[in-house]
């Protein structure tokens, strides 16, 4: 025992003195860029494997809402009465909501936060919430104790609400003015023939409750979007009678609000799958568009399992529809309305098509489109998506029409059947339809119009940005030239290259589709998104949503040295980037024939150089690296080598 002590101590310093020895020659590896990045276990809410856990809830608000439109004051006003269900495992002392609509004041935080020279967000600041009569009714009583901080409403009840079951009643009365300018989002404007509304935000509605941060408080400046409970909707909006409107969800009432005609073109729009007219060019502002002269009509519809709604109203429309094909014997209607500065056969003529066929895509492609109607409202808007419901600006044509449609509508997987939060993540809705975006304009009419995602070397420009951020930095903070990028493109190349370049079509499939039936009418958060996509793929990501999605370095791979080697080659490869990536190399050889290889990620995690033996008897003429140029690799100079 004395003999084997002395022998482990002796050999324990004889190590230690080694290590000493050769401790500076000892180089770190990149393990660190392989290592996950954040808190990414699994609990009893989300699992490990990207799932939502055994124990996993969301809270629900049902929507009972009345408004009236004056278009002589340009106002809106109505009440609304939310029932509202509490499934989490802790009791509420209040709830908070949103009262969107307080953004249009001079003191609104994202008024006194937007720069002096404006920005795609500005907004009127003569608007704002008039609210009265609120209450918040449960078992045990009634409350109407509520503050007011900018675009919130915190609403304290009588008692706690119970956990797992509780229900309040809550309800107030509103109006606001319309604003002309909307924060590009909703908005009025004139055209010859009236006015169009495009009304969107238009209710106090509750803020989310979750497992994640609690109660979702963060105020609306202007870029963040929205985070929305889901639940059943009954709408009933009262118009004067020349008003056409229509709105998501289903009408209820359309022997009330529809002249027999126009009852007649539904019903053959219903069955066509080209483009009927419900309100003809030449039957605008005529008798003939509205059921009576004047007066006022109430338009009743209803939405379930849904996050919002959106609506329009205008006596200049043009109405036209078509029915959509959504697979399983399901059909629904996709419809526009515009004003005739929007008719034309390269103009709006087409929105009912280029609606029918992006719908008709994504509910093949991705998950059945859930919603009986798909409405393009031609408006101010550029371009703003609700369940449903598109605002796309009215002076669009062309590639411009189909682009801007095709993405509004693309919005409907992305966020609302797959419920994120778009107002800290945009990445998640407008990454991910961008994506999708892609290939639904592949798909269309063969072709007709351009994409630019599967060309992932147009965003080296950005990635050379000294002033560029990263794609995890939050909308109201990125600065307004790089939010296109870290919110738009920059995620949805990341998307490309993991289905075409890293994983391949069928991995990348199974796993998103995977995702999006997992999380649909669910709130995913970002760790769970990567979880799911790695779970189903079988491939550990952690390096490429650390180096694509939450790190602001780059690509750049090259090929350094290529030399014979005992009757074979030598071909050496470096990375002096800060993302690793699979290598995939061509060698083109003497004879003019050709040899693909593809190297694996893991090169790179001992070091930034890695030599490959390539077993070949032919002489090499040529290596190029990344031959179908699919990565933004912000150095091509050094990606070719030539036999000198």
């Amino acid at each position: 025992m004395k003999y084997f002590t002395c022998s482990l101590l002796v050999s324990l310093l004889l190590t230690t003195v080694s290590f000493n020895l050769f401790a500076q020659e000892v180089k770190p590896n990149n393990q660190p860029l392989f290592d996950n990045f954040s808190y990414r276990q699994g609990n009893v809410y989300r699992t490990a494997s990207g799932k939502p856990g055994p124990e996993y809830w969301q809270n629900s608000a049902d929507y009972n809402l009345e408004a009236t439109l004056d278009d002589k004051t340009h106002t809106v006003s109505g009440n609304v009465t939310i029932h509202y269900t509490n499934n989490s495992p802790e009791t509420l002392d209040f709830i908070w909501l949103y009262l969107e609509q307080n953004r249009f004041t001079e003191n609104s935080r994202g008024t006194l936060t937007t720069p002096v020279q404006g920005n795609r967000y500005s907004g009127d600041v003569k608007g704002g919430f008039e609210l009265k009569n609120v209450s918040a009714k449960t078992k045990t009583g009634t409350s109407s104790k509520h503050i007011i901080t900018d675009t919130r409403m915190q609403l304290w009840l009588d008692k706690p609400l119970e956990a797992k079951g509780g229900k309040v009643e809550i309800k107030m009365d509103f109006k606001f003015k319309v604003p002309v300018e909307g924060m590009d989002r909703m908005g009025r404007l004139e055209v010859k023939d009236g006015t169009i509304y495009a009304i969107a935000q238009w209710y106090p509605r509750v803020a989310v409750f979750d497992d994640v941060v609690g109660w979702n408080t963060d105020p609306y400046l202007g870029a963040g979007e929205f985070y929305c409970e889901y639940g059943n909707y009954d709408v009933k909006i009262t118009a004067p009678a020349n008003q056409t409107v229509v709105c998501s969800g289903v009408l209820q009432n359309p022997k009330e609000v529809l002249t027999k005609e126009q009852q007649t073109r539904w019903a053959q729009a219903e069955k066509s799958n080209k483009t009927v007219y419900i309100i003809k060019p030449e039957e605008v502002g005529k008798p003939v568009a509205s059921v009576k002269s004047d007066g006022m009509l109430t338009w009743h519809f209803k939405m379930e399992n849904t996050r919002d709604v959106a609506w329009a109203a205008s006596k200049a429309f043009i109405w036209d529809a078509a029915r959509m094909n959504l697979g399983d014997g399901k059909t629904g209607l996709a419809q526009s309305v515009y004003p005739k500065e929007s008719d034309g056969n390269n103009a709006w003529s087409r929105s009912t098509e280029f609606t029918k066929a992006s719908v008709e895509f994504y509910s093949k492609t991705f998950f059945p489109y859930p919603y009986h109607n798909a409405i393009n409202v031609a408006a101010s808007v550029g371009g703003m998506e609700y369940p449903g419901v598109s605002f796309c600006h009215y002076q669009s044509k062309g590639e411009d029409l189909w682009g801007v449609t095709d993405h509004e509508f693309g919005h409907n997987w992305f966020p609302m059947i797959v419920g994120s939060n778009e107002r800290r993540y945009p990445w998640m809705d407008e990454g991910f339809n961008t994506f999708i975006n892609h290939y639904s304009t592949v798909a269309f009419n063969n072709g007709e119009f351009p994409t630019t995602t599967d060309s992932p070397k147009n965003l080296v420009r950005y990635l050379m940005y000294e002033n560029r951020e990263s794609i995890d930095t939050y909308p109201d903070v990125a600065n307004a030239m790089n939010l296109a990028y870290t919110a738009y493109y920059k995620p949805a190349v990341g998307l490309y290259l993991l289905r075409e370049y890293i994983l391949g079509g069928e991995r990348f499939d199974n796993a998103f589709k995977s995702y999006i039936h997992t999380w649909a009418y669910k709130h995913p958060q970002p760790n769970d998104f990567f979880n799911h996509m790695e779970n189903v793929a079988g491939e550990d990501l952690s390096w490429f949503w650390k180096g694509w999605f939450y790190g602001n370095g780059n690509i750049d791979l090259g090929i350094s040295e290529v030399k014979s080697y005992s009757g074979n080659y030598l071909i050496t490869v470096e990375n002096d980037g800060q993302i690793p990536m699979p290598v995939q190399l061509q060698v083109i050889y003497d004879d003019n024939s050709k040899e693909e290889i593809s190297l694996p990620v893991e090169i790179w995690q001992r070091g930034n150089s890695w030599t490959h033996l390539l077993k070949t008897t032919k002489q090499v003429q040529r290596v190029v690296l990344d031959p179908n140029k699919m990565l933004p690799d912000v150095n091509v100079l050094n990606d070719t080598w030539n036999k000198l």
